[in-house]
């Protein structure tokens, strides 16, 4: 039980429909035993008082049912005595190893917020995932955690709710990876979702294959949107300017876009900062995110608007809507449309239940070609935050999709990515989780806070987004100010990479590496292993019979030859 499982390819598979039956587990339980409890409880234990049993379902499936599960693991009076526990198993953990887990949870009536625990050798309990589990079908928790070196020795895994509900557990797998491991399994990921092999052919003008030609290969543009949050400072600062166009492909206003900047005080609107700033990013071909139309949070409202009644605050809506989104129609590429709606609800608190899928509609209705975002923070952070959950974030998606007229939106995905100190494991599992959508994907406002190990953290977090086959773009929240940044500054204020900035020049550079020439063979041919993106191929045969090409490369390169003529 105990043994580290080498050379395992990490499974993305997950789940987001609840089902009468559960899947197999992943990874055939990994580290765990009688996964499926097939052989009754071996290897599970109960907690004091608790009676645990193997229920049935119709179909023959077993699963592991603890009745009456109020524990009192910590005494009486202890906040923890209330809290519902399923059968825990002892697992022998490995330091410095990253454990991938997922199971099948239900409860027995209504539903109730279950995590899952790790309680570590020295007796610190980590939540490694949570889901909204439900009566009557099963839903999957996909997460992990990190042990460190000092977490070495027996451990135990269990699930727990503070709700008064009996927890049914079933395909429960717990998967140790060496750090190196999960390393290689990113990379190799990031090679096959960003990478093409393209076969190149140089023909003649009498259209034979070329031999030995030398074929150069330059970069114009990457394909994967990396990107960064930019401030009204770089209108006026060369140096600045120059800094952020040299290195990002999209750009996201931190503040000059958001209602409280264009229109301070009531029917008093202003555009000129947010105008010139898309005027800037326009003349470098950089792409534009549209942050934000609303913003839910009831203390970022601006005076003016908080106190108002219905009638009022349905008229300053509309009027706030129609004057941003029919500005900046066609000119964005994305609109984060109700700013952090799972955890807070200004807007639906005073227009009613339904005021997110409506106003998600009348923007889609203005601007047809923007991609409308759900933008949420601790989906990917926090895995202890019950309101951001992946489960409660595609509950909230699927209402939107859900509200009559909304069928077509193109809407989208946004994870805020604001860091402290990530947990590795739980990020890639929520993505599993999260990609089941089958929507666009973005980390949206990526950043780590200040501390010895923010350049390692930020590394980890922005190879497991862009390693992820999910995620179709990465903004960083690192926007400069003269007087200091949010929580992450990549430059001093001369524009001199700081840490934090070496590290994110070191990653552009490398997710663009390519052969800068080639020579074909004896039938013309030649392989170039690409990252995605726009290329310029110039063909020199000995002959001195030359020309040049353009050519993107994307997803489906490899599966067609590039005839390039002389």
């Amino acid at each position: 039980q105990g043994c580290m499982v080498q050379s395992v390819e990490y499974d993305h598979t997950a789940s987001i429909e609840c089902l009468r039956d559960p899947m197999k587990p992943l990874y055939k339980g990994g580290i765990i035993q009688n996964s499926e409890f097939n052989n009754g409880l071996m290897g599970w234990s109960t907690y004091r008082n608790n009676k645990a049993g193997v229920g049935k379902s119709a179909s023959g499936n077993r699963f592991a049912v603890v009745q009456g599960a109020i524990s009192s693991l910590f005494g009486a009076g202890d906040a923890a005595a209330s809290q519902s526990h399923s059968v825990y198993q002892k697992v022998q953990m490995q330091g410095d190893t990253h454990y991938s887990l997922s199971a099948w949870l239900q409860v027995s009536a209504g539903t109730a917020h279950v995590r899952a625990v790790v309680k570590t050798p020295n007796g610190e309990n980590i939540t490694a995932g949570g889901i909204d589990a439900q009566s009557g079908c099963w839903t999957m928790l996909k997460g992990g955690m990190t042990a460190h070196a000092y977490h070495s020795g027996q451990g135990e895994v269990f699930f727990e709710s503070d709700t008064p509900v009996d927890i049914w557990v079933d395909s429960v797998s717990l998967q140790p990876f060496s750090f190196d491991e999960w390393d290689a399994h990113a990379r190799r990921s990031a090679d096959k979702a960003r990478r093409s092999t393209v076969k190149v052919v140089a023909r003649g003008p009498d259209g034979q294959p070329m031999p030995n030609t030398n074929v150069s290969i330059q970069l114009l543009r990457t394909g994967f949107p990396f990107g960064n949050t930019l401030t009204k400072e770089i209108l006026s600062n060369p140096a600045y300017e120059k800094w952020f166009f040299s290195r990002f492909t999209v750009a996201t206003m931190e503040n000059e876009m958001k209602w409280y900047s264009t229109e301070w005080n009531q029917n008093q609107e202003d555009y000129k900062i947010p105008d010139d700033m898309l005027k800037m990013a326009q003349k470098y071909g950089v792409k534009v995110r549209g942050h934000n139309v609303f913003w839910d949070d009831q203390n970022s409202q601006i005076k003016w608007v908080r106190p108002m009644g219905v009638d009022q605050l349905k008229a300053a809506v509309q009027k706030r809507l129609k004057s941003v989104v029919s500005r900046y129609a066609g000119k964005v590429i994305h609109w984060d449309v109700l700013n952090e709606n799972l955890h807070f609800n200004f807007f639906e608190t005073k227009l009613g239940p339904n005021a997110s899928p409506m106003i998600y509609q009348q923007v889609g209705q203005i601007d047809h070609n923007a991609i409308l975002f759900m933008n949420e923070f601790n989906t990917l952070e926090q895995p202890m935050d019950p309101n951001g959950t992946p489960t409660k974030y595609i509950a909230k998606m699927k209402l939107i999709q859900g509200y009559p007229g909304n069928g077509g939106l193109k809407l989208g995905v946004g994870l805020e990515s604001h860091f402290s100190t990530p947990n590795i494991p739980y990020v890639r599992g929520a993505l599993d989780t999260l990609a089941q959508l089958k929507l666009p994907m973005w980390m949206t406002e990526v950043d780590v806070v200040k501390g010895p190990n923010q350049v390692k953290y930020l590394e980890q977090v922005l190879r497991e987004g862009y390693g992820h086959p999910g995620v179709q773009g990465i903004v960083m929240w690192a926007a400069w100010h003269a007087n200091g940044c949010y929580v992450m500054c990549l430059t001093d204020n001369t524009f001199k990479n700081l840490p934090v900035g070496a590290l994110v020049d070191k990653l552009i550079a490398e997710w663009k590496t390519h052969a800068t020439s080639a020579t074909t063979d004896a039938n013309g041919l030649v392989e170039l292993d690409l990252a995605h993106g726009d290329y310029k191929l110039t063909v020199n045969h000995p002959s001195s019979l030359a020309a040049s090409h353009t050519i993107t490369v994307d997803a489906a390169s490899s599966e067609h030859t590039v005839s390039l003529k002389v």
